[in-house]
């Protein structure tokens, strides 16, 4: 009894059992029940009374499975806990929705992020674990409950250093926003690679779903470059910063991704690209892609690990800065 219990909704259980795996645990048994008018119930099959319960679910979009009804479905499933008597409830939310939209970009503009966070507190949620979400701060200043933002950094790195071939590549960020998040990222390969790894980033603006500019800033010549970014959407700003990266001499073009989305016109744009290798976590499935394009161009960094040592973690009271350095280890039951 003294152990986690680990539930992942329908939705996002393929990820669950993986993370369950990981943990050397079993999901924990729920009821989802739909109903005729569309309306729907989730329950647990087991008792989460005095329990330290974790929710695992995606709040991507799919076909028959919008954004909005997965955090619906989410909060229903988590007032459930907290009514049973949970004693403590953590959502693991690899793609957290509505994180994009964080700020008034215009007069009387949503900050949606904000929202999503009252109404996670307001069922008896206690802490919300995410990963690489879109603006750090954001993120943090919208919750009042414990906010934990995981990276896929350890496990770039992990898959970049065989690729790089012994040479010292220059990290790139699509835009000066993602400055921060690409510098995190230098630090680490330079800590690996015993080497200086310089840093760059293109100029670029966006208006209105338009983007514009493209003139690189850093020296990238001759180099290996990294592209990082926290998610592909249509996949222009990567084809568009490959591009201006190539007319500035660069040898090969890597991107790491943590959230694939791949809308329209992604499957075109993609495969143009030319990438060298284009690395994107399982936080969800390509399911956008057609499968040979997938396979032939992606190269799928797995999360699981990751997910299941910040759950051991969490609920043994450990720290979690190492694990955002050094990755998961290799053994993490709990």
């Amino acid at each position: 009894m003294s152990g986690p219990l680990l539930f992942a909704l329908a939705r996002s259980r393929e990820l669950g059992e993986r993370v369950a795996e990981a943990l050397g645990l079993g999901l924990a048994p729920h009821e989802e029940r739909e109903f005729e008018d569309g309306e729907h119930k989730a329950r647990p099959l087991v008792s989460v009374r005095g329990r330290d319960v974790f929710v695992l679910h995606g709040l991507w979009g799919e076909p028959g499975a919008s954004a909005n009804d997965k955090l619906c479905r989410l909060l229903f499933f988590c007032g459930a806990l907290a009514e049973n008597g949970a004693g403590r409830i953590t959502t693991v939310v690899p793609y957290l929705a509505y994180a994009r939209k964080d700020r008034q970009t215009k007069p009387r503009d949503p900050v949606t992020t904000r929202y999503v966070a009252q109404v996670m507190e307001a069922v008896g949620v206690h802490r919300v674990v995410t990963l690489d979400v879109h603006n750090l701060a954001a993120f943090q200043n919208a919750f009042r409950i414990e906010s934990i933002n995981l990276t896929a950094r350890p496990l770039f790195v992990a898959a970049l250093l065989p690729r790089l071939g012994g040479g010292v590549p220059v990290v790139v960020s699509p835009d000066a926003g993602g400055a921060k998040r690409a510098e995190a990222l230098r630090e680490l390969l330079e800590e690996r690679l015993g080497e200086t790894v310089p840093l760059a980033f293109l100029q670029k603006k966006r208006s209105e779903g338009k983007v514009t500019g493209d003139a690189v800033v850093g020296e990238v010549a001759g180099r290996t470059a990294v592209i990082l970014d926290d998610l592909v959407s249509s996949g222009t700003t990567l084809a568009r910063t490959a591009a201006a990266l190539r007319r500035e001499g660069t040898t090969r073009v890597l991107a790491c991704v943590t959230h694939g989305l791949f809308n329209p016109p992604a499957a075109e744009v993609l495969p143009k690209a030319g990438f060298d290798g284009l690395l994107v976590t399982d936080s969800l499935p390509p399911f956008r892609l057609p499968a040979e394009i997938a396979a032939r161009h992606l190269t799928i960094v797995g999360i699981a690990p990751l997910l299941a040592e910040a759950i051991r973690r969490l609920h043994e009271g450990g720290s979690l800065t190492e694990l955002m350095r050094e990755g998961p280890q290799p053994s993490i039951a709990v």
